[in-house]
């Protein structure tokens, strides 16, 4: 056979398949269907739900997210099978692959996808906590609010102490029960403070969440919109029975709130005058005192703090 001649043309080596194609053209429906899951299939049962204005902005601020996130996490795990697959060492191939020495576009794209989604989501918070109504109201704003909702909100003041949760209401008397009752439809301005040491008034279901710091009034808004029991837990390590500091409110129509609000105020009118005036802190030192007042009346007190009666009136 005769020797190939010098200068002769080698035949050119056949291009590999485009496996950046093959990628996208995997990752793209998987992308597509997993955000059309999330956001119409689960999205309606994400937490915590909407049964109030924050915490229905909250459940679409968590689906938002998810709608974003879903797509890299799906491009992530394609990427990973693919090469797991198609780059996988096989019988007799010991030889290294070609050196990689970076690729501007790939780069470039990565770089500018990820700043996007980052610049989206920090002007997308922003304007989630900064507009009334939505997922920020739920958090405490401290004692001076950024915003209020418009008209006057009913006042609800959360005392917290170890280890449970009353609750005053000022616009009627400022009775003080272990009793939460919301009227549906009702902007609520909590007012959270502590008799002791640091607690979190975590109401799940209405996405209000608040630190209660003693000596500090700690302001949050919601705005109930559908009836039902919600839960109430401290979420700030407390002591020794922090975990069992839990109990349950409820939004009900107005007129069953105004039916409890009557009922209520009328039956703990002599409870109420031994109270300290309404104020939006109290002193903890006064709290004996008012525990001495309490068991000259017959309402046993514990722990050195004021519990209202056990059994709430119910509406």
């Amino acid at each position: 056979m005769a020797a190939p001649e010098e200068g002769a043309t080698q035949p050119a080596e056949a291009p590999g398949p485009n496996h950046g194609l093959r990628i996208f053209l995997i990752w793209l429906p998987i992308a597509v269907a997993a955000d059309l899951l999330l956001y119409f299939v689960y999205g309606p049962h994400m937490p915590p739900g909407t049964m109030s204005n924050s915490a229905a902005s909250q459940q679409f601020d968590i689906k938002v997210m998810s709608v974003l996130a879903a797509p890299v996490m799906a491009f992530v795990l394609t990427f990973m099978v693919y090469s797991f697959i198609v780059w996988r060492r096989r019988a007799g191939d010991d030889e290294d692959g070609p050196p990689i020495y970076g690729h501007t576009r790939i780069q470039a794209t990565w770089i500018t996808v990820s700043a996007v989604i980052v610049l989206f989501l920090a002007g997308f918070g922003t304007y989630e906590l900064a507009w009334p109504g939505f997922a920020g109201a739920g958090a405490g704003e401290g004692p001076s609010p950024i915003w209020k909702p418009n008209g006057t909100p009913l006042q609800v003041q959360v005392i917290a102490q170890q280890w449970r949760f009353t609750y005053r209401y000022p616009q009627f008397g400022g009775f003080e029960t272990t009793a939460l009752y919301l009227p549906v439809g009702q902007p609520v301005q909590f007012n959270v403070t502590s008799l002791d040491v640091i607690h979190s008034f975590w109401a799940y279901q209405l996405g209000v969440k608040a630190d209660a710091n003693p000596g500090v009034n700690n302001v949050a808004f919601t705005t109930p919109e559908h009836t039902g029991t919600f839960t109430v837990r401290c979420a700030e390590l407390c002591g020794l029975w922090h975990g069992a500091m839990t109990n349950q409110g409820e939004v009900v129509s107005v007129a069953a709130f105004r039916a409890w609000v009557s009922k209520t105020e009328i039956q703990l009118a002599s409870i109420t005058k031994l109270l300290p005036p309404y104020s939006t802190t109290y002193d903890p030192t006064v709290i004996p005192q008012i525990n001495k007042a309490m068991a000259k009346a017959g309402i046993a007190g514990a722990n050195g703090y004021y519990y209202p009666p056990q059994d709430p009136v119910q509406p």
